[in-house]
């Protein structure tokens, strides 16, 4: 158990909820009038694969997105995106058919309505630019089936790539097809390069995640 599982232990919900807030409301503040501090995370990790790979020469050319980048913004020119800016479920404020490529790395299993943020990320981008995804994988991350997450109690759904046990565990193919129109699948594949921990106690290493190139068709 983590020191913050620790004090939510002992602190009331209604008191926890008001700490909570007020420290989100402290680095809103912090964000908007500087600069986020480097944290490297997933999209770091996941850097050496997709050059090798040609990901960025391929899919990341022009204005881009990056929403819920955290700090770790997937090319240095790319625009971020995350709560001092408002609800990644609707980009209030951004235009339609404004970025060449939308990215976005563990940030779909935090939103309220997983569909509804599909249509605005695609609402803002241009049609032949692409929408990339970048998911954790249940079997790899979690390892485990059904909800509460074990390692991040804000997670409200799994992912897969085409097998759905709802409401749990939601497939991104079957989601993208029943959320979009006009789109091409790329791919979606598992990205597993370095991770070994099979332990479903213990945190994953190395990548855990499902990724998707989708291209908007006109």
């Amino acid at each position: 158990m983590s020191l913050v599982d620790n004090v939510k232990e002992y602190v009331p919900k209604p008191i926890w909820e008001v700490l909570k807030k007020t420290k989100q409301s402290c680095l809103k503040f912090l964000y908007l009038r500087g600069k986020r501090p480097i944290v490297k995370g997933e999209s770091t990790k996941a850097r050496k694969r997709r050059e090798n790979e040609k990901y960025f020469k391929l899919y990341c050319n022009g204005k881009g997105l990056d929403i819920g980048f955290g700090g770790d913004l997937i090319l240095p020119d790319a625009q971020g995106w995350d709560f001092e800016h408002g609800d990644a479920q609707y980009l209030i404020g951004l235009e339609d058919e404004f970025f060449d490529y939308v990215y976005s790395s563990h940030t779909l299993e935090h939103v309220t309505d997983a569909g509804e943020s599909l249509k605005n990320w695609w609402r803002v981008l241009k049609p032949e630019g692409y929408l990339l995804l970048y998911i954790p994988h249940r079997d790899l991350y979690e390892k485990k089936k059904k909800l509460p997450s074990r390692f991040n109690p804000n997670h409200f759904r799994f992912f897969l790539i085409d097998d759905e046990a709802l409401p749990d565990t939601v497939g991104i193919v079957p989601l993208i097809k029943r959320t979009l129109s006009n789109y091409e699948i790329i791919y979606a594949k598992e990205c597993s390069e370095g991770h070994t921990v099979t332990d479903p106690e213990k945190h994953s290493d190395g990548e855990y995640s499902i990724e998707v190139v989708i291209k908007k068709t006109r």
